[in-house]
């Protein structure tokens, strides 16, 4: 049996052939491939997306095994990407996945070639990197999704899918409007995964022993979109993929209608 036509049998007896057909010539682009991106990319992979692309700029860190699917000890200092990608060709061999080191900024949005895509999904943190990304992709042509926050969270019945002017309850999304409106909005709708749910951090405070942040992480702290005082949130095991697999639901979702 066909390597590919056994991985996808039980997607076929579901959706048919003409999804199995189109899903595989669909091209897809994450940013960001942390807890809400990596879960993403294998949910597509295991669905039959072959064409995609992943970008992240990170290694990986010992803070990223309580919830990113390519985190693990022996991961731990790899290149993010590097590691996704032969997970992914694990999975499926004849998949075509682009491993992209690197940040998506205004300075490098151009690199990414986004109207070459059917669908550009965002799971990035940094606050003014995700607004240009959000301007940037709803004036392609491509189907866009974006991840709102998934920290301070533990219900898995509070996720909800919005189109992102009718997001409630979270605050990146509330900040996130409120920069776009600044510029003008956006170009197109757009649906977002987000939850309503809003915990504390209950860990406590070690001033002696605090955790580095990141460049992103910094960017985050600076833009303050929490209404509390910025620190890096603690985030579930299973929230985070929830997230990632809602957004390759969606995309699924979508190919399926064409068919």
């Amino acid at each position: 049996m066909d390597i590919e036509k056994g991985i996808f049998q039980r997607t076929e007896l579901l959706l048919g052939k003409s999804f199995i057909e189109r899903a595989s010539i669909k091209c897809v682009i994450i940013f960001g491939i942390g807890g809400v991106g990596s879960w993403c990319a294998e949910s597509l992979v295991r669905s039959g997306i072959r064409k995609l692309t992943i970008v992240d700029s990170d290694l990986v860190c010992v803070t990223n095994l309580n919830r990113q699917l390519l985190a693990t000890t022996k991961t731990v200092g790899k290149v993010k990407t590097n590691v996704l990608k032969e997970r992914l060709l694990e999975i499926n061999p004849k998949a075509e996945i682009k491993a992209l080191q690197k940040i998506y900024s205004p300075e490098t949005s151009e690199l990414f070639e986004l109207d070459s895509y059917d669908f550009i999904i965002d799971a990035i943190d940094s606050l003014s990197n995700k607004v240009h990304l959000i301007q940037t992709a709803t004036k392609t042509n491509a189907t866009f999704f974006s991840s709102m926050g998934a920290a301070l969270k533990m219900d898995p019945t509070r996720i909800k899918v919005a189109e992102f002017w009718k997001v409630q309850g979270c605050p990146l999304g509330a900040a996130l409007r409120g920069r776009l409106k600044k510029l003008g909005g956006t170009n197109k709708k757009f649906l977002c995964v987000y939850s309503d749910e809003l915990l504390q951090n209950k860990g406590e405070k070690n001033e002696m022993n605090k955790p580095e942040l990141s460049t992103e992480q910094n960017e985050l702290k600076s833009d303050n979109w929490s209404d509390k005082k910025v620190r890096i949130n603690g985030t579930t095991s299973y929230m985070p993929a929830m997230f990632g697999m809602t957004i390759a639901g969606l995309v699924i979702q979508t190919i399926e209608k064409e068919c």
